[in-house]
């Protein structure tokens, strides 16, 4: 049987999201080979098509939806938190400031460009954004992943990205970060399974968090220390990853109308159409 690539990113979520699956913990048929890349590579090659699975941002969707399909498992929403636009405190942001973002098709990038469209972009590995306010390289960066819970003592949040979302999106509504995604060309019934596989990984992965922190603390799979992976896993790898929910569609409906009412994307689309169809597997057991 062909090795499936998985692709995700480093941080603290993913890792512990894919792991349940790495040690053996849930039983499948289905190879996986992992890939553990940053965000905006992730989203660079889900353009070419690089890997049957991959993470993503959700703002990238609307942009590969023809070659992938919408996973609703393995997902990251902000719930009064999210992404923070930093700068040196004392600092005053002009209307066109220079400002660090993680990668052109993060979810972050899309509302920061919608909330400020005056600003100079540049992007950087989301490791380096901190430092490029620091050095003064950037008026501003826009925090990501881990970052946004330690950050040096001489930066302070201008503004918050779910601030920016709650205006945007003018409801009560999680803010949609990070997704997964799948190749259209693998076969139903196959993809299929890959979803229930991953569904499974992520509920086994909250259900033994306790060991699973301390496994992948052990074995220096994450990068930081315990108190922050509990505090982070808590923000974006908890109950409401393991399947997406109607309000979290709602959110991500959302998402993708702002995006194409701004210009980012040809078409407006819903979310509900790109999912795996899950009636195809209830059908053949029936």
């Amino acid at each position: 049987m062909k090795t499936l690539q998985i692709s995700h990113s480093p941080d603290a979520d993913d890792i512990f999201m894919y792991y349940a699956i790495k040690f053996g913990w849930v039983g499948s048929d289905i190879k996986f080979e992992n890939i553990a890349l940053d965000i905006q590579t992730l989203n660079d090659e889900a353009l070419k098509g690089t890997y049957d699975i991959s993470a993503i941002s959700f703002a990238l969707y609307p942009l590969i939806r023809n070659d992938y399909a919408l996973l609703r498992t393995a997902v990251s929403f902000g719930e009064g938190y999210g992404p923070k636009l930093i700068k040196k405190k004392s600092s005053k942001l002009k209307r066109n400031f220079k400002v660090a973002l993680s990668g052109a098709h993060t979810t972050n990038a899309l509302l920061f460009r919608a909330a400020y469209p005056d600003a100079k972009i540049i992007y950087k590995n989301f490791l380096e954004i901190e430092k490029a306010v620091l050095s003064g390289e950037t008026d501003a960066g826009v925090l990501i992943h881990e970052s946004i819970l330690n950050y040096d003592d001489s930066l302070e949040v201008e503004r918050e990205i779910w601030n920016v979302w709650e205006e945007l999106s003018k409801g009560a509504l999680p803010l949609p970060l990070g997704g997964m995604a799948l190749r259209r060309s693998m076969p139903l019934k196959r993809a299929c399974e890959c979803e229930e596989v991953l569904i499974k990984a992520v509920k086994v992965a909250i259900n033994c968090k306790r060991q699973l922190s301390s496994m992948l603390l052990e074995r220096d799979l994450v990068r930081v220390d315990d108190k922050t992976l509990d505090k982070y896993l808590n923000l974006y790898a908890n109950d409401k990853s393991v399947c997406m929910d109607e309000k979290q569609l709602m959110a991500v409906d959302k998402l993708f109308e702002i995006g194409y009412n701004n210009g980012f994307y040809d078409e407006k689309i819903e979310a509900k159409d790109f999912l795996i169809p899950k009636e195809y597997m209830e059908d053949r057991l029936s």
